[in-house]
């Protein structure tokens, strides 16, 4: 019989916004791995999974979330992680690696599953979409992601404030992940671009220290690493004007 390894989206830290389909994937799981940093600290993709699975089901494993300059460093994690994943697989058929937000968006699991695949023959890879945090940023702020014919634009701030000045120079809603650390420079483009007044962000939705507020009130000092953005167009001619 082959390994399944099955990536299921979390959403963005509320445990209410798992799907059925991904409760019922983390409970049927032989184990279910959960990522987390080399400084042991545990993170909200472990933290929602504990709302539905005993503890002893769930497996640590420390990957590298936070190195971005040491190309050798973060390659050997990944092989070590991977390697221990691989094992968990030959051992117990089934392991579900729970993820925040949705497998398929600016996620771990993206990597995992090719590592495994090259470790595990015959690896079956499945997904469980989850819920991200722009869409729950857009609920909690009534922030419309789209309208008609606007195009969406998603940019990670990790990238270069470079990209995202680019990117709201153009048509559309833009959404932009993983900005607080550059919340300075978020806030300027916005300026320059005219997109400030209509913006919100968030950070640590659906969870006790929650923030969701106006862009306009960024004072430039830095924010978490997964605040979210939302920066609407302008929108005219009243109801369904971009239909």
């Amino acid at each position: 019989m082959s390994s399944r390894l099955i990536g299921v989206g979390v959403g963005p830290g509320d445990p209410e916004l798992v799907t059925v389909k991904g409760v019922n994937a983390l409970r049927a799981a032989d184990v279910v791995v959960v990522p987390v940093m080399d400084t042991g600290e545990r993170g909200r993709a472990e933290a929602t999974v504990l709302h539905y699975v005993p503890a002893e089901k769930v497996v640590r494993v420390v990957f590298a979330l936070n190195e971005r300059t040491d190309r050798k460093r973060r390659e050997t994690a990944w092989d070590t992680a991977g390697e221990r994943v691989a094992g968990l697989l030959r051992e117990r058929g089934t392991v579900a690696f729970a993820t925040i937000g949705d497998p398929h968006v600016y996620s771990t699991f993206t990597y995992l599953a090719q590592t495994a695949g090259e470790l595990v023959p015959g690896l079956v890879v499945e997904t469980v979409p989850g819920i991200t945090a722009m869409q729950d940023l857009a609920a909690r702020s009534g922030a419309v992601l789209t309208e008609g014919t606007e195009p969406l634009t998603l940019v990670p701030v990790t990238a270069g404030a470079t990209v995202l000045k680019e990117a709201l120079a153009g048509p559309g809603t833009v959404v932009a992940y993983k900005f607080g650390r550059q919340a300075g420079e978020v806030a300027e483009a916005l300026r320059e671009t005219g997109r400030l007044d209509d913006a919100v962000w968030g950070s640590a939705l659906g969870l006790p220290e929650e923030s969701v507020r106006p862009a306009a009130e960024l004072d430039g000092r830095p924010l978490p690493y997964l605040s979210t953005l939302i920066a609407p167009p302008r929108r005219a001619g009243g109801r369904g004007g971009k239909l």
